[in-house]
């Protein structure tokens, strides 16, 4: 993360929301030979504390969390290069603004009971963004299927103790250097960043 305290200020409540938002990130533990990285999709309880999901069942990530590992969850949000030339300053660099959450925990495998559930509530979580798209549930296939399925993969959860976050939006430039810089994004279709730069958190 950052070490800048300017992109550091932001309420664990926001980061939590572009959390939510997203619902997809890395989860990264240590391995017996390394560190380890799976790219999940995820659900994450209203007050933050408890993200769900589910790994391959024989995979290295699925053992190293068998009894239990520390772990961080990694969720980024817009990003994107910053030319010097928008700033209309001199003696300026390039840099790269972003915008990262990191949840640290503890990560496990969890009871089969409930996995069925969880898988349904994760594809409504997504279904959900696909309106009016009637929704696709899991009872539409053919009876066995899904629990065939579902042989090769295992429910986990990790217990959030602590939200980091670094929103690097130029805070650290004057307004119109940095209203600069969300001009620039915006000419080349990164809307999302430029519009957090031009209202960054306080």
């Amino acid at each position: 993360m950052h070490p800048n305290p300017a992109f550091r200020r932001v309420e664990a409540a926001q980061s939590l929301a572009l959390v939510r938002d997203r619902s997809f990130g890395i989860l990264v533990v240590q391995g017996p030979e390394g560190p380890l990285a799976s790219h999940i999709p995820f659900l994450i309880s209203d007050d933050g504390a408890l993200v769900e999901f589910h790994l391959v069942r024989n995979s290295p990530m699925a053992r190293a969390i068998a009894e239990g590992a520390p772990a961080r969850l990694i969720v980024e949000g817009p990003e994107g290069y910053i030319s010097p030339d928008w700033y209309g300053a001199e003696d300026q660099v390039p840099t790269w603004n972003y915008v990262a959450v990191h949840l640290l925990g503890e990560a496990r495998l969890t009871s089969e009971d409930g996995f069925r559930d969880l898988l349904d509530r994760l594809s409504a979580h997504f279904e959900e963004r696909l309106l009016p798209k009637k929704p696709w549930v899991s009872s539409k296939m053919t009876d066995g299927v899904m629990e065939r399925m579902m042989r090769g993969i295992v429910p986990c959860a990790m217990q959030v103790s602590d939200v980091q976050s670094t929103w690097k939006l130029g805070q650290n430039k004057t307004d119109e250097a940095r209203n600069g810089a969300a001009e620039g994004l915006e000419g080349q279709g990164n809307t999302a960043l430029a519009t957090l730069m031009r209202q960054p958190p306080v």
